[in-house]
């Protein structure tokens, strides 16, 4: 197995493990999941357990968001994702998805590779565990965004 369905299968697991929710419907192969999790008209990202969270997956939705190819996004640091104004804020956030699980209720501004500004809406983020329940990281999901003018991005 590739890391793309290893994770993807893990991502799945653990999104249902904590929501009680599926990301898309089970459809019995771990490879075909997989794959229509990364083609997923919605975005998928997550990031490893290491201090500086970095990137380790965003299915094609997210890096076309982000503005970034597999290589790129897979040694971005997560919190170079946000603005910098944000960032405090985002790691208070991510400390209490840590601590409780699951938040399906999360909003606010990113940044793309380039520069480009956009807000999401109803995001869910939560925790990814390894086959063995071990913490592996965080990874959210979201199908609501909007691309944000200058001014909005400056408010």
């Amino acid at each position: 197995m590739d890391f793309i369905e290893t994770h993807g299968a893990e991502l799945l697991r653990t999104y249902h493990q904590w929501t009680g929710r599926r990301l898309i419907e089970p459809y019995g192969d771990s490879r075909d999941e997989a794959r229509m999790l990364f083609e997923a008209t919605f975005a998928v990202v997550s990031y490893g357990a290491e201090g500086d969270q970095i990137l380790n997956y965003g299915n094609k939705t997210a890096m076309d968001l982000w503005e970034m190819d597999w290589d790129t996004l897979r040694r971005t640091p997560s919190r170079l994702t946000a603005e910098p104004m944000h960032r405090d804020e985002r790691a208070e956030f991510l400390r209490r998805v840590r601590e409780r699980g699951f938040i399906d209720d999360y909003s606010g501004i990113r940044i793309s590779s380039k520069g480009r500004r956009f807000r999401i809406a109803q995001a869910t983020v939560w925790n990814v565990t390894d086959a063995d329940g071990k913490y592996a990281g965080q990874a959210a999901t979201f199908s609501k965004w909007e691309f944000l003018s200058q001014e909005e991005a400056n408010s």
